[in-house]
């Protein structure tokens, strides 16, 4: 059987029915795109180690269809998972004598830059929420005291929060997806991870305006525009557009996250109790993407103490 036709039979009988849509998708976008034209012919027991690994070495230096350079070790390394998980089935049902694709070597993964607002700017960006006639704004507010994630906002319906309590449930997520038709939909899913599933508490100064919004509520999501919940690219949008005419430096949604782990480190918070907060799968996670914050966080504790001596 050649590659490309196992592939189309991975992805529908055992890719679909048990990932989220979302990876399904992105799975099915990067077979068609790179694996497909490059390996798609060959028969599935002919994908040696050494084919494999010069694919890998194409990818890296002029895998990328728009300019002809080499894809983010990232999207790499996303594209050999595919080629590992759908090649071990393969040897499961005998389509392989021997299963070589975990030798593959593998990229470093590049890390993400952690980018965050200074407090003179995150102030600016509450004020303009405030002043606002956009309510569906206030989830900008909500994310600096909470760390949501965009999709977990945009998910955020009435039964997830409890005022009287001051707790918000993270029980799903959402993203943008596409129907059958092709036109762009807002897709429900559980969070990616166990740990994403969490209680968060609210901050007190948030209730008054959160018990406003919801007596005067058009939607059962906590965001919403015209009685219907708000997609991520149009949230995207506003906030693109907010920071555009507060003349802050552009910053993707995620820099709100950010902010707030910073701020609740610069406040004092321990590391797991923000671990939990956020939803990372431990404190280790959050000790690396946030190591500067907290060692920023040590300095100004040990400048304290040596006060005192």
């Amino acid at each position: 059987m050649h590659y490309q036709e196992w592939l189309e039979e991975w992805l529908e009988n055992y890719v679909k029915p048990t990932s989220k849509q979302r990876t399904y998708l992105r799975y099915v976008e990067l077979t068609q795109l790179h694996i497909k034209p490059y390996l798609g012919g060959y028969e599935v027991d002919a994908l040696t180690i050494d084919v494999l690994q010069r694919f890998v070495t194409h990818l890296l230096s002029c895998g990328n269809l728009k300019n002809h350079k080499g894809l983010s070790s990232n999207t790499v390394c996303s594209i050999i998972n595919i080629l590992q998980n759908s090649l071990k089935v393969a040897t499961y049902v005998g389509l392989s004598q021997n299963y070589v694709a975990d030798k593959i070597k593998r990229p470093s993964k590049e890390e993400k830059e952690i980018t965050c607002f200074t407090l003179e700017e995150q102030k600016a960006i509450e004020n303009a929420v405030k002043d606002s006639p956009k309510k569906k704004l206030y989830g900008i507010l909500l994310c600096f005291y909470t760390g949501l994630r965009i999709g977990e906002l945009l998910a955020l319906t009435w039964a997830d929060i409890d005022l009287s309590k001051g707790i918000i449930r993270i029980t799903k997520s959402c993203h943008d997806g596409k129907d059958i038709d092709g036109n762009y939909v807002k897709v429900i899913e559980s969070p990616k991870t166990r740990s994403s599933k969490r209680e968060i508490p609210l901050p007190k100064q948030l209730i008054p305006q959160m018990k406003s919004m919801e007596r005067n509520r058009d939607s059962d999501f906590v965001i919403s525009s015209n009685g219907s919940g708000v997609s991520v690219r149009s949230y995207q949008r506003s906030f693109d557009l907010l920071l555009k005419r507060l003349k802050i430096k552009h910053r993707g949604f995620h820099a709100i996250r950010h902010s707030f782990a910073t701020r609740a480190l610069e406040c004092g918070m321990d590391v797991k109790t923000l671990s939990e907060i956020l939803g990372h799968k431990s404190p280790t996670i959050t000790m690396n993407r946030y190591a500067h914050s907290v060692m920023e966080h040590k300095k100004d504790m040990m400048n304290r103490l040596g006060k005192l001596l």
